[in-house]
């Protein structure tokens, strides 16, 4: 007999916010919050998700809505989902939660998504020094296939895939992420509600939960293992992505979509103990294992950027990868400038494309190595360096460019003084 049909344990509608939901959705990380539902280990089930913004960006010409978003309520999660074994008993403390990608993709009705870089007073980005405004390209798909009107002559596959999954804190293990980052912005609501979020955690960055872990591989077939710091483990996910590339350098640097997962869960009892060994002062300091699946795109030809952590400025800096790797990324957006395409369109670009970031030197002191590798069949034209037969001609531009925004704040852009001018 065939398989039933996937039960939707998380149903949305598009059309209302995230705070109107018959299910409610959540942007922090909390162990009180309660669960929208419950699944048996084993059993096929689907969670629908809005975009990280919960609508606010908009399919438009405009980047105003990147301008003003408000940062403080984004990265919305469908969930917590209770999880319990085929007796009934839920995940306990201690255990570990593995969770198979079995099947996911865009909502039917809502197939586009942006990529977007933010303000540098609202946000900013790996490279905000360098590009201060707001920006925004929208992407349409086609299939598995991604194209956008503002960065015209690239089309490529998707590897779909979502940001953040992952388990509820224990109190204990949010103490420790409360007294390591910064208190959190109050919100409204009971009393209750209003001592849940000044205690709860932002669910922008990946912690030993998993969290906000953006690993663009973890597509169909991917198993994720989770430590379990609550009864029932508390499962949840969101931020979907139709791509991404590695580092997602713009911030809002995937093609953000809403979506669906379709998952199973196993509960592998004292799996933390026997799997994971802590990297902390206590036994909650671990990370997740991911297991990546067998279905991705097969790129041949590829052109690597390489960079070394010596900034613009010509300063050496120690062993930093951080640098060495936006000294690649500088590169490559530079290079293809070359091309037609606005140093912009390439930022954003580089931050969603199938790209592979890779440290490739961490121990020649004093320099870091880091490489950025883009497959050159993205590309309506042969990117790679040539010797020229003919005199070069004027510098073809590519028309549209991205949305842009004003910048209206006072820092400093950076340049570097050799490059090429900026568009």
């Amino acid at each position: 007999m065939a398989p039933a049909t996937p039960r939707v344990v998380v149903k949305l509608d598009l059309k209302k916010r995230p705070w109107e939901q018959e299910q409610p959705l959540h942007n922090r990380w909390h162990p009180e919050i309660q669960p929208v539902g419950e699944v048996k280990a084993g059993e096929f089930f689907r969670v629908e998700m809005v975009d990280w913004t919960g609508g606010a960006v908009k399919d438009d010409d405009s980047a105003e809505d990147i301008k003003s978003l408000d940062l403080s309520t984004v990265h919305y999660l469908s969930g917590p989902i209770r999880i319990v074994d085929e007796d009934g008993v839920a995940a306990k403390p201690g255990d570990l939660l593995a969770v198979e990608i079995c099947n996911l993709g865009p909502l039917p009705g809502d197939e586009w998504g942006f990529t977007a870089s933010f303000d540098r007073e609202n946000g900013g980005g790996f490279l905000t020094d360098h590009f201060p405004c707001a920006t925004k390209a929208i992407w349409y798909f086609e299939g598995i296939y991604a194209y956008s009107p503002q960065i015209p002559g690239v089309r490529f596959p998707g590897l779909t895939h979502p940001g953040i999954i992952g388990t509820a804190p224990s109190k204990e293990i949010l103490r420790i992420w409360n007294e390591r980052e910064r208190q959190l912005e109050e919100s409204e609501g009971t009393p209750e509600w209003e001592r849940i979020a000044k205690e709860a955690a932002r669910t922008i960055p990946g912690r030993e939960n998993g969290g906000n872990c953006d690993i663009k591989n973890l597509s169909r077939g991917s198993k994720i293992y989770l430590p379990v710091f609550v009864e029932g483990a508390n499962l949840s996910t969101g931020d979907m992505h139709f791509s991404q590339g590695d580092g997602e350098i713009s911030f809002c640097g995937a093609i953000e979509m809403s979506g669906f997962l379709g998952l199973k869960c196993e509960i592998i009892r004292n799996g933390m103990k026997e799997y994971l060994t802590p990297m902390g002062p206590t036994p909650l300091h671990v990370n997740p294992i991911f297991e990546i699946g067998p279905v991705e795109p097969r790129f041949s030809e590829w052109l690597v950027f390489e960079g070394i952590s010596v900034d613009e400025s010509g300063r050496q800096h120690y062993l930093d990868a951080t640098v060495a790797y936006k000294r690649a990324v500088l590169n490559a957006i530079d290079y293809l400038f070359k091309f037609g395409y606005s140093k912009e369109q390439v930022y954003l670009l580089l931050s969603c494309c199938p790209c592979e970031g890779r440290i490739s030197g961490i121990v020649d002191s004093p320099n870091a190595v880091a490489t950025l590798a883009i497959p050159t069949s993205i590309f309506d034209q042969d990117i790679r360096p040539k010797t020229r037969k003919v005199p070069a001609g004027p510098r073809i531009v590519r028309k549209p460019d991205v949305m842009k925004s004003t910048y209206d704040g006072k820092l400093e852009t950076t340049r570097n003084p050799s490059s090429s001018s900026y568009s």
